[in-house]
């Protein structure tokens, strides 16, 4: 594996990667049983990063005889994707990923947003943890909390992000956005706003 993972994996770590993911219900065989779609919502410009965490699914499936197909049906992606000018010509990174044909029609969804907002969740946005990578997969102080100024910092845009959202004003602003979409027309997206709408009022 490249990319995200910086080389190929040593068995030890493909050890430690798969009891993480098992800690979490991710495992191939507690995918395949599962009644319910499995969402992985990431920001994204190529799609590799999926890609490559469904490889890892795929052969860890195949070590243990998993039902690999059921796996797939569980499958759902969300990407978070640069907005671009609507054409036919647009670039959709899943038309150019032959991998997500393996996955159930309509399984991948998109949420665009302005280039500026894109860049700043990608690259620029200070998180409340470390970006957990390889060489943490085995570190048992990963849990534990940063107290640097960067952890401060993005606790308190964290805080005033959730205040801001309780408040009348951003509630009807955001409302008044998902009426605009073309999937208003959908049953969930009609109750999502009018509980907003509710929201706004006991306020």
């Amino acid at each position: 594996m490249d990319s995200w993972l910086r080389g190929r994996l040593h068995p030890a770590e493909v050890a430690q990667l798969r009891a993480n993911l098992s800690a979490h219900g991710l495992s191939p065989a507690a995918l395949a049983r599962g009644a319910r779609p499995i969402v992985f919502a990431d920001v994204v410009s190529t799609g590799g990063t999926m890609k490559q965490l469904l490889d890892i699914l795929r052969d860890w499936a195949g070590d243990e005889r998993a039902d690999w197909p059921a796996v797939l049906r569980r499958v759902r992606i969300v990407g978070l994707t640069r907005r671009r000018r609507t054409s036919p010509n647009t670039y959709r990174w899943q038309q150019h990923a032959g991998w997500v044909r393996d996955l159930v029609p309509g399984a991948i969804r998109n949420v665009s947003v302005e280039s500026a907002l894109f860049s700043y969740l990608a690259d620029y946005q200070v998180k409340l943890t470390r970006s957990f990578g390889r060489d943490l997969w085995a570190d048992d102080g990963v849990r534990d909390p940063g107290r640097d100024d960067n952890t401060r910092r993005a606790l308190a845009e964290a805080v005033a992000i959730v205040e801001a959202g309780r408040t009348p004003a951003v509630r009807e602003r955001l409302a008044r956005t998902m009426s605009r979409e073309p999937a208003i027309a959908e049953p969930w997206l009609r109750d999502l706003v009018r509980r907003l709408r509710v929201a706004k009022g006991d306020t």
